[in-house]
């Protein structure tokens, strides 16, 4: 009798575990957790295949790839109900997630900005393309105490002539007769130099 118990309280608790998942649609790479309460020496992690399958001791290869955890464990009863007295029941979850798809192959490829001076975070950053002048301010830690933000230079190189173009920005007006925007857009390789403020500046 303890043992029934013991049986019924961990199906369902396995049975709760299944049902929060139950919306997920399994990928390929997937590692899933199959449990048959009629046979515990079947109870193992499968991979789920490039292809979507698993393979299943007496149930054999079937399509897990785009179904939730609930149609496959309906499938593998099913497969193996010729082998057992009855219909089996059988819990699957998800035991973890494919491996993250690099980041390369989602996401545009991070681009090299620098600041030096009076910022809180000097240094070489890795933004990405489209990252606005005042973004990137914001990722060096935002600007020191002794920052001249009036003076704040943007120095563009061009590629192809070499040639470097300085533009200023005024942080205090955001913009300007004198000063570029702060939503400038920012190129590969920018320098962003921020002076330190003179006495009484």
């Amino acid at each position: 009798m303890i043992r029934f118990i013991t049986g019924l309280l961990f199906a369902v608790g396995l049975t709760g575990a299944a049902s929060a998942q139950s919306s997920y649609n399994i990928q390929p790479g997937d590692t899933l957790q199959v449990e048959v309460l009629e046979d515990s020496n079947l109870n193992r992690s499968v991979l789920v295949l490039p292809d979507g399958s698993i393979s299943f001791p007496l149930a054999g290869s079937i399509k897990a790839g785009g179904r939730s955890v609930d149609a496959v464990a309906k499938t593998l009863s099913s497969e193996m109900a010729s082998n057992f007295a009855v219909e089996p029941t059988v819990l699957v979850s998800v035991a973890s997630l494919a491996p993250k798809t690099p980041r390369t192959a989602l996401e545009p490829d991070l681009m090299n900005v620098y600041v030096v001076g009076e910022v809180n975070e000097p240094g070489r950053k890795e933004v990405l393309p489209g990252t606005r002048l005042l973004q990137f301010l914001a990722e060096s830690g935002g600007l020191s105490p002794f920052a001249a933000e009036k003076r704040i230079q943007l120095r563009r190189v061009d590629p192809q002539s070499g040639q470097e173009t300085v533009y200023r920005f005024n942080y205090r007006t955001m913009g300007g007769t004198d000063s570029i925007s702060g939503t400038t857009v920012l190129a590969p390789g920018d320098v962003i130099v921020v002076p330190e403020r003179r006495l009484f500046e």
